[in-house]
C-alpha cells in the first residue's frame, strides 16, 4: 500500500473506506476515514484496494457516486453471459462488462456487487466464478421462501396483536405451524418437538419461554379455555369425526345396509324397561320378563345391535376401533359413533321397533343359569326409566309393574349365587361430576336397588355370552381377573366395615385382562365372562357381537383367532388410555370444585396410608364421594373421621392441601 491509496476495510462488520496515511511499525498502516478518524490496519484487514491518489475529504463524494450505480439486478445479466462458458472475473473485468468503464469508481461498484452477492457468483481467491444454473435456481427458491416466511411472520404478529387486544380475527393457514408449535409446547414442555416457532413467538411478546406461558398465551388468544383438557389433548384421542365418517353415517341413516338377519325373533310383545341415568342418550340395554306356560319365568336382556348398521372394516367400524370407547367426561361425552347414529337407530329408543341381540335366560332357584338362548330380535322399548324411577317403583311395589319386581328378585338371587361362587364385593362411593358452562356439580352415586339390579343383569348377560363363545369355540374378547391375594380374614375384620375395609380389599385386586381364551373372573365369581352389553360404547363388546351374530347365521366369523388376538391387544391399550383420561379429568374438576369452595367444611374418612413414613394418607370426602391424598400432622388411624377445609388447591398441577378444623381450633 502507498500513501494516498483508497482502501476498503470492515469495522464491526460494516463496509468502510479510508485513505492510507503512513506506515505504523513494520506491518501496519494508519488510514484516515471520511470523518477524519484514524485506524490502524494490517494489510490482511484490507478487503479491497481502490488505488489512486485520494484525500479523506474525497471519500464522501466517491461513495455517493458508487452508490448511485449500485444495481444488484445487473449481475443477473452478467451471470447469464458468463455461466455458459464458466468464465471467472475480477472486479475490473466485471466493471468493463457492466459499465464499459474500468475507472476506480466503477471497479469499486463491481467489487461491491460481487462481494455482496450470494446468488449468482461465488469468490475463489481474487476471482469470482458464476454459479451453475441449477444452484442459482435453488438459491432463488430459498430466497423466495425466506421472503414469504418473513411476510407470513409479520402477518402472524399482526394477527397476534389484534387477537390479544380483543379483536375478532381469522387465522390463516400459514399461522397453523406456529399455533401448533405453541400447543405442543403447552402440552409437552421441554419434551415437545419443533419448539423453535413457539419460543420465537413468546420471545417476541416478551413472555417467558415456558410451557405455562405458552398455555396462557393460547388462553389469551381465545384458542384454549382456562380449563383446557390437557390430558385429552396429550392422549390424541380424536374429538371430531372425519368428514368421510360423518358422510357414511348420513348415508346409513337414509339408506341402511341390508339386514343379514331376516329371521329376527319378534319380541315386540314383551314389556321392555330401559334404565339409565337421566342424561344418558345412548340406550344400549333393556330388560324384560316372560311368564312361561309351565309357570316359570324367563329373563330377557336386550342389547342394542349397532352392528346392524355396520359392515366389518368399513369407515364407521374402523373409526370406532380407533376410538375404542365412548369417553365420559364432566364436560360431556366423546362418542365412539357419530351421535346421530348412536342416539338414533343404534339405540333402543322408547316406542320404536328396534333391532337387538336378545339373551333369554332361565335361572334356577339358586340363581345359577339353568337354560339360555341368544337371538337377533326385534323389540319395542315400553318404558324409558331412570334409576331413581325404578327405586321408587320397587319401594312402592307398583302392582302394574310386577315384571320389574320379579327382575329385581332374580337379581338378588344372582348376587347371592355369585357370592357363593367366591365373588368379591367392593362397595366404594362413586361420584358423578358434571360441568355446565361455569357451573360444577358433584353428585354421590348411591349403590341403589335399581343400580344393583341392572348391574346383575349385565353380568348375567356377560356370563351367557362367554358360555356360548366357549361352547361354540368362538374367539371372543373374554374378560378375566386373576385371583387376588387378600389379607387374612382376621386382619380385614379389624378394619371398620364399609369404605375402609373395601379400600383394603380393592388395593389387592389385580387388573382385569382381555384375551381370546376364557378364564375365571375372580371378583365376579364367574368361570367365564365376556362384556357384550355396551356395543355402542365399547368396541370390545361390538367385536363380540360381530362374532356371535355371524355364528348365529351359520357363516364364517369376521375375525380369526389371530386377528382377534391383535385387536384385543390394541383395544386394551387404547381403553386403558381412555380410562386414564377420564380419571385425570375427573380429578381436575374435583380439585377445581374444591378450590372454588374453599370455605366449605367437608366430612372425611381416613381410608388408608399411602406412605405412612411420610404421614401421607388417603381420605374420602364423604359428601362428594371423592378420594384424595392428605398429609397428616398428628397420629391417626384408618377409619378415623375428620372435618377438613381446603387450604390450597391447584387443579392444573394436581395439588391439594387440607387443614383439619378441630385441631386448628384447639
Amino acid at each position: 500500500m502507498e500513501k494516498g491509496n483508497l482502501v476498503e476495510f470492515r469495522l464491526n462488520g460494516d463496509r468502510r473506506l479510508a485513505v492510507v496515511d503512513r506506515p505504523e511499525g513494520k506491518k501496519h498502516w494508519i488510514v484516515i476515514d471520511e470523518r477524519g478518524q484514524s485506524h490502524t490496519l494490517h494489510p490482511r484487514q484490507v478487503t479491497y484496494e481502490v488505488g489512486g491518489s485520494y484525500k479523506s475529504s474525497d471519500i464522501s463524494q466517491f461513495l455517493k457516486e458508487a452508490q448511485a450505480n449500485l444495481d444488484p439486478s445487473s449481475l443477473e445479466v452478467a451471470w447469464e453471459l458468463l455461466v455458459e462458458d464458466g468464465e471467472t472475473v475480477i472486479p475490473a473485468e466485471m466493471a468493463l462488462l457492466l459499465f464499459s468503464d474500468q475507472s476506480d469508481n466503477f471497479c469499486y461498484v463491481a467489487h461491491w456487487l460481487l462481494s455482496e452477492d450470494r446468488l449468482y457468483f461465488k469468490q475463489k481467491g481474487e476471482r469470482y466464478e458464476p454459479r451453475p444454473k441449477t444452484q442459482v435456481a435453488e438459491l432463488k427458491h430459498q430466497q423466495e421462501m425466506e421472503v414469504q416466511r418473513q411476510q407470513e411472520w409479520q402477518g402472524f404478529l399482526s394477527r397476534l396483536e389484534q387477537a390479544l387486544s380483543g379483536q375478532t380475527i381469522e387465522w390463516q393457514s400459514s399461522d397453523r405451524l406456529r399455533l401448533d408449535a405453541l400447543e405442543r409446547f403447552a402440552l409437552l414442555g421441554e419434551d415437545a418437538t419443533h419448539r423453535a416457532p413457539a419460543v420465537e413467538t413468546l420471545l417476541h411478546l416478551k413472555r417467558s419461554e415456558t410451557s405455562e406461558a405458552a398455555f396462557q398465551l393460547l388462553v389469551n388468544l381465545g384458542l384454549w379455555s382456562p380449563h383446557e383438557n390437557l390430558f385429552l389433548r396429550r392422549s390424541q384421542i380424536p374429538v371430531h369425526f372425519p368428514p368421510k365418517v360423518l358422510e357414511l353415517a348420513h348415508q346409513r341413516l337414509n339408506s341402511p345396509p341390508p339386514d343379514l338377519h331376516v329371521d329376527r325373533l319378534d319380541l315386540t310383545h314383551l314389556k321392555v324397561y330401559t334404565i339409565d341415568d337421566e342424561s344418558t342418550r345412548e340406550i344400549d340395554d333393556g330388560l324384560s320378563l316372560e311368564y312361561l306356560a309351565d309357570g316359570s319365568q324367563r329373563l330377557w336382556i336386550h342389547i342394542a345391535d349397532p352392528s346392524r348398521w355396520l359392515v366389518p372394516g368399513d369407515e364407521l367400524d374402523l373409526e370406532a376401533r380407533r376410538r375404542t370407547t365412548t369417553l365420559y367426561l364432566p364436560t360431556g361425552m366423546i362418542p365412539m359413533f357419530p351421535s346421530e347414529l348412536a342416539t338414533g337407530p343404534m339405540s333402543l329408543v322408547q316406542g320404536k321397533v328396534c333391532c337387538a341381540l336378545s339373551f333369554g335366560v332361565v335361572l334356577a332357584s339358586t340363581g345359577a343359569i339353568q337354560d339360555y338362548s341368544i337371538h337377533t330380535s326385534l323389540i319395542k322399548s315400553t318404558y324409558r326409566l331412570t334409576y331413581e324411577d325404578v327405586d321408587e317403583m320397587l319401594e312402592l311395589g307398583v302392582q302394574a309393574e310386577s315384571e320389574l319386581e320379579a327382575i329385581a328378585q332374580w337379581a338378588k338371587r344372582r348376587q347371592a349365587w355369585r357370592q357363593s361362587q367366591g365373588a368379591i364385593s367392593i362397595h366404594m362411593p362413586e361420584s358423578s361430576i358434571k360441568v355446565s358452562g361455569d357451573e360444577i356439580t358433584i353428585e354421590v352415586l348411591h349403590d341403589s336397588l335399581a343400580r344393583q339390579m341392572v348391574a346383575e343383569m349385565m353380568i348375567l348377560t356377560g356370563e351367557v355370552a362367554a358360555r356360548y363363545g366357549q361352547t361354540q369355540n368362538l374367539p371372543l374378547p373374554f374378560r378375566s381377573q386373576p385371583q387376588p391375594e387378600l389379607p387374612p380374614e382376621e386382619e380385614l375384620l379389624q378394619l371398620p366395615a364399609g369404605p375402609v375395609r373395601s379400600c383394603a380389599i380393592r388395593r389387592c385386586m389385580p387388573r382385569s385382562e382381555m384375551s381370546t381364551t376364557p378364564a375365571r373372573h375372580a371378583s365376579l365369581g364367574l368361570d367365564t365372562y365376556a362384556q357384550v352389553t355396551s356395543p355402542i360404547r365399547r368396541y370390545s363388546d361390538l367385536l363380540a357381537h360381530f362374532q356371535i351374530k355371524a355364528h348365529l347365521r351359520g357363516e364364517s366369523l369376521p375375525f380369526s383367532v389371530e386377528e382377534m388376538k391383535e385387536l384385543t391387544m390394541s383395544i386394551s391399550t387404547a381403553a386403558y388410555e381412555a380410562m386414564l383420561v377420564e380419571r385425570q379429568t375427573n380429578k381436575y374438576w374435583a380439585l377445581e370444585f374444591l378450590r372454588r369452595n374453599s370455605d366449605e367444611i367437608w366430612h372425611a374418612l381416613m381410608l388408608r396410608w399411602l406412605r405412612e413414613h411420610e404421614n401421607l394418607g388417603l381420605v374420602l370426602l364423604e359428601d362428594l364421594g371423592i378420594e384424595l391424598p392428605m398429609r397428616f400432622t398428628r397420629p391417626i388411624l384408618p377409619g378415623d373421621r375428620l372435618e377438613l377445609k381446603v387450604n390450597h388447591a391447584d387443579p392444573r398441577h394436581e395439588i391439594i392441601h387440607f387443614q383439619e378444623m378441630v385441631y386448628q381450633e384447639s
